[in-house]
């Protein structure tokens, strides 16, 4: 879908505030029929900018992480499949799964013991919702392993689990933002070791980058940025700035930190806190 930058407008005499604001809905509708046959692998849909634009790219944003360590399935993001096998099926199951986990890569999860296991896809990431023909192989696939393994499985309507995953990727694409200020003027590789954000040397300075949804308090992470920011541009004698070039003061920044809150209410009411294990997954 489309990155598309929004401003924030401060009444008065203040300068526009203009945080980049990476809405990907447009962008994940017009590459899911194209990238479907490839959806085993997960397309990274940050690398590609349609409109040209020349903002900064961050390799850490950029890479599609592996699933928190012990992560199980959830009805919230995943097609969730409970399975129930004989004790000698147990063994077996890795195995099976392995094949499984070949073919849907990170957005296959597995988890339980004892003979009680759930198969989960995950359905939502910023690649967009899982298409119904690849959510009835993985059924396919689940059912004809447990079968194999003597056991039976019990799987949710398929529909209906894509429409909400529908609902929930729409919710996702409304929240799923970067806000970037740039500090003009000073030094291109300044250290910020353990920060929440990230930094990008670009021609006249540096670009502080902080991935919303990523990022646990978002509005103390984004007060965070903004402080290393002032902090540099006051040390070297450089400018804090929006993408105009226009000086960002301490109301517009106060602006921004009040939007990051609303989008951080929103994903927590879809049960997807920032920078919680499931957030990362889904924005992923």
């Amino acid at each position: 879908m489309t990155d598309l930058t929004l401003g924030l407008v401060v009444v008065g005499a203040l300068a526009v505030a203009v945080v980049l604001l990476y809405n990907r809905w447009q962008e994940r509708s017009a590459r899911r029929d194209a990238e479907r046959p490839f959806a085993s692998a997960p397309p990274d849909v940050l690398l590609a900018d349609p409109q040209g634009r020349q903002e900064p790219r961050l390799d850490t944003v950029r890479r599609v992480p592996d699933p928190p360590r012990g992560a199980s399935p959830d009805p919230r993001v995943d097609y969730v499949i409970d399975l129930a096998l004989p004790e000698a099926g147990d063994a077996q199951l890795a195995e099976g799964w392995r094949t499984i986990t070949q073919r849907f890569a990170r957005r296959a999860l597995l988890s339980g013991a004892a003979g009680r296991w759930q198969a989960g896809l995950q359905l939502v990431s910023r690649a967009g919702v899982v298409g119904e023909p690849e959510l009835v192989e993985f059924r396919s696939a689940v059912e004809t392993l447990t079968a194999r393994l003597g056991g039976s499985a019990a799987a949710p309507e398929m529909r209906e689990a894509l429409h909400a995953a529908r609902e929930l990727d729409r919710a996702c694409a409304e929240a799923d933002i970067q806000v970037a200020l740039h500090v003009v003027g000073v030094p291109s590789a300044p250290r910020f070791d353990g920060q929440p954000f990230q930094a990008a040397a670009r021609a006249d300075g540096v670009t502080l980058t902080l991935d919303v949804p990523r990022t646990a308090e978002p509005s103390r992470s984004y007060e965070a940025m903004a402080r290393a920011g002032r902090e540099l541009a006051a040390k070297h004698g450089g400018r804090l700035v929006d993408d105009e070039g226009r000086e960002l003061d301490e109301r517009a920044l106060a602006a921004i930190g009040v939007q990051l809150e609303v989008v951080r209410r929103l994903l927590a009411g879809r049960g997807l806190e920032p920078g919680s294990p499931l957030a990362l997954r889904v924005f992923s």
